[in-house]
């Protein structure tokens, strides 16, 4: 799965690399979130943690204006699909990872499939991997966090479904809460000794028909997500401050020393480290 990860750039930088169309990040739905949003929505996040708003890509026609060609969007939706029927904004915490091997076998997310697909921009993400070798003082197996991004160290465009779930009458933003889950694939090897999971990258040549709300044949769908060459990713462990999600900032990402490590598996020889 993928339940942490990170993105610092700025609204502006995403318009740019994404050739957005229209910046709505001024627009917001209503959040889940109970509490103000540390960082503020659109701000460097170097710890995104599921309910929290932030920038998504859409492809979508202007609100009101039926008629009027589909743009592509940047706008802010919260982490964690709340499905339109859900009784509880508590149900997103359930829906922050999609599987991309069976999304058309769950009616949460193939409708979305299907229509509403969207790109989530990122610099990397994080995963905890189990110690083969080191425990706890409870007798459980050691975590340690990973970081992973691009080896050329471009930015990074999750394979997202976005959805609608309604909260009052009106037809302003603010009656709506627009939320976000990230597909999920098997990891690839070198980062399967981190974690059995890993996202969907999509690369920039396929950006334009991944968000293209026309395109609905679930064929082409899994093509699209099939398109995933491996060797495009790199790995470091980092400190434990992102495990609490109050904890942020560009240190969370830096490399932790290899004398702090602690039975740790290198993801790229298999070696344990600090055993």
């Amino acid at each position: 799965m993928c339940g942490r990860y990170a993105a610092s750039a700025s609204p502006d930088a995403l318009v740019e690399e994404f050739e957005v169309e229209r910046d709505a990040t001024d627009e917001p739905g209503a959040p889940v979130m109970k509490r103000p949003q540390e960082p503020a929505p659109g701000t460097p996040d170097f710890n995104v943690a599921p309910t929290k708003q932030v920038p998504v890509v859409l492809t979508r026609t202007p609100r009101g204006e039926e008629d009027a060609p589909a743009e592509r969007q940047l706008r802010l939706l919260s982490w964690g699909l709340v499905p339109p029927w859900a009784k509880d904004l508590t149900m997103g915490n359930r829906m922050i990872n999609a599987r991309s091997e069976t999304l058309f076998e769950k009616r949460t997310f193939a409708g979305p499939a299907r229509t509403r697909r969207c790109l989530v921009p990122a610099d990397g993400w994080y995963e905890w991997q189990a110690s083969p070798v080191a425990r706890t003082t409870a007798g459980k197996p050691r975590k340690q966090p990973f970081f992973m991004s691009r080896v050329d160290e471009a930015p990074l465009a999750f394979a997202g479904l976005y959805e609608f779930h309604r909260l009052g009458t009106g037809g302003q933003a603010h009656d709506w809460v627009v939320s976000f889950t990230i597909l999920t694939r098997d990891a690839e090897p070198g980062l399967d000794r981190i974690h059995d999971r890993q996202p969907v990258v999509v690369e920039p040549e396929d950006w334009a028909a991944w968000l293209d709300p026309a395109a609905t044949e679930d064929d082409h769908i899994l093509e699209l997500l099939s398109h995933q060459p491996e060797g495009r990713f790199q790995a470091w462990p980092v400190g434990s401050g992102v495990s609490r999600v109050a904890t942020n900032g560009p240190e969370l990402v830096r490399p932790v020393p290899t004398e702090q490590l602690v039975g740790v598996v290198d993801p790229v020889t298999g070696e344990v480290v600090g055993g």
